[in-house]
C-alpha cells in the first residue's frame, strides 16, 4: 500500500507535458518544436552552468518534447496522460543519454549553433570568391561632365603562374593529409553528464587544407599566391560626380581553389572649379560686370564648359540677377539630356572715381531727382559738431 501511495503522489504532481512547453492541446508540430527551442535556449546547462534548477528544468522540458514530437508518443499520451508512455520512458522520467540524436531538430549541428553560433568544422572548404578592391580617382569638373579613359596602376594578389596557384613546385603534387585524411578536420569524443559529444577541430597539421605540400613553390613560398603591379584600362563614363562608384569585374583580388576574382571598385572624387560650382546637374558661376553696364545694357562673353559663348544683358540689370545657358551644364549620367548653366551677375561698385566721374553722377542724381548729401571727413564733422 505504501509503494502504492508513492506512486500515485508522484502522478499527481507531474506536471502536463503541454502545460510545461506553453502550448495548447492542438498545437502544430511546428508549433511545438517552437516552443521547445525558446525554453531550451533559456535553461540549458551550457548556458547556466552549476544551476540546477535550471537543469531540472531543461530535463522537464527534453522530456516533454521527446513526448510531443513523436505522433505514437502524443496519441499514448493524450488518451492516456503520463501512464501512456511511462512504459517506453520509463517511470522516472526519460534517458537524457541520448541527447546528441535530436532527429526532428536537425540532430547536434542545430543545438550547437542555437548555443554558440555554429562550429568551427562548419568551414568552407569549397571555392572562394577572391576580395574586391578600391581604388580612389580624382578627376576635373570638366572631365566628370564629359567622361574619360585612363589606365591605372593597381597591386593585387594573384595566383602564382609558376605553380598555377597550387603553391607546390612544378612536377610535384599536394598530397592527402595523413592526419585527417583530407577531410580538414580531426575528431574526438567526449563523455559529459548529458551523453557522449563529438567535437571536431581544424587539422592543425594541414590547417584545414586537407592537403599538404611536400616541396613548395619557389616563386611563391608554397603560397600558391603573389603580389603584380597590373595597368587596368578604365572608362569614366559622362556625368559622374564625387560619390559616384564604378565597378569593373574581375579586376579584384584572385579567388581561393578555383573561386572567381573580386571586382574593382573606382570611388570618384572631382575636384574644386577655379570659376563652376555644380548643383546636381546645372553649374552656377558669377560674372561681374559694372554698374554702367547693368544699367545700360551689354552684350558679353561668359566662359562655359564647351569655351566662351555669348550672353546678352538687358539694360536696367539688377545685382544677383540669374540668367540661364540652356543645355550648357552635366550630362545626365542616367538619361539623355544635359543640365544648364546659370550665370549669376554681380555688379561691380568701382571704389575710386575722378572728379569728372562724380560730376557726371551727381548731375544724373540731379535729373533723377536724388538728393547727394557730401560726406564730411571727420574734421569737418568736428567743426559743425562743436564750432572749432
Amino acid at each position: 500500500m505504501a509503494l502504492a501511495y508513492s506512486w500515485k503522489v508522484i502522478k499527481l504532481t507531474k506536471r502536463d507535458y503541454y502545460e510545461i512547453l506553453g502550448v495548447s492541446r492542438n498545437a502544430s508540430e511546428s508549433e511545438i518544436k517552437k516552443a521547445y527551442r525558446q525554453l531550451a535556449r533559456k535553461y540549458h546547462p551550457d548556458v547556466n552552468p552549476g544551476d540546477k534548477e535550471a537543469e531540472e528544468k531543461f530535463k522537464e522540458i527534453k522530456e516533454a518534447y521527446e513526448v510531443l514530437r513523436d505522433p505514437q508518443k502524443r496519441a499514448a499520451y493524450d488518451q492516456f496522460g503520463h501512464a501512456g508512455v511511462n512504459s517506453q520512458q520509463g517511470q522516472g522520467g526519460f534517458d537524457f543519454s541520448d541527447f546528441g540524436d535530436f532527429t526532428t531538430f536537425g540532430g547536434f549541428d542545430d543545438i550547437f549553433d542555437m548555443f554558440f553560433g555554429g562550429r568551427e568544422s562548419r568551414r568552407r572548404t569549397g571555392p572562394k570568391r577572391g576580395a574586391d578592391l578600391r581604388y580612389d580617382l580624382e578627376i576635373s569638373l570638366e572631365e566628370a561632365a564629359f567622361g574619360l579613359e585612363r589606365d591605372i596602376e593597381m597591386t593585387r594578389t594573384e595566383d602564382c603562374d609558376a605553380c598555377r596557384g597550387t603553391g607546390a613546385a612544378n612536377g610535384t603534387k599536394l598530397e592527402v593529409c595523413p592526419v585527417c585524411g583530407g577531410t580538414g578536420q580531426v575528431q574526438y569524443s567526449q563523455n559529459t553528464p548529458f551523453g557522449r559529444f563529438i567535437n571536431v577541430k581544424t587539422c592543425s597539421n594541414c590547417h584545414g587544407e586537407g592537403r599538404i605540400i611536400k616541396e613548395p613553390c619557389k616563386k611563391c613560398n608554397g603560397r600558391g599566391k603573389v603580389r603584380k603591379t597590373r595597368k587596368i584600362h578604365i572608362k569614366v563614363p559622362p556625368g559622374v560626380d564625387t560619390g559616384s562608384r564604378l565597378r569593373v569585374a574581375g579586376e579584384g583580388e584572385a579567388g581561393e581553389k578555383g573561386g572567381s576574382p573580386g571586382d574593382l571598385y573606382i570611388f570618384i572624387h572631382v575636384k574644386p572649379h577655379q570659376f563652376f560650382v555644380r548643383q546636381g546637374d546645372d553649374i552656377v558661376c558669377e560674372f561681374p560686370i559694372s554698374f554702367i553696364q547693368a544699367a545700360l545694357g551689354d552684350e558679353i562673353q561668359v566662359p562655359t564648359l564647351e569655351g566662351k559663348v555669348n550672353l546678352k544683358i538687358p539694360e536696367g540689370t539688377q545685382p544677383g540677377t540669374l540668367f540661364r545657358l540652356k543645355g550648357k551644364g552635366i550630362p545626365h549620367l542616367r538619361g539623355y539630356g544635359r543640365g544648364d548653366q546659370l550665370v549669376k551677375i554681380n555688379v561691380v561698385i568701382p571704389k575710386k572715381l575722378t572728379a569728372k566721374q562724380k560730376k557726371l553722377l551727381r548731375q544724373f542724381a540731379e535729373i533723377s531727382g536724388e538728393e547727394i548729401k557730401e560726406y564730411k571727413n571727420f574734421f569737418d564733422r568736428m567743426k559743425d559738431a562743436f564750432g572749432v
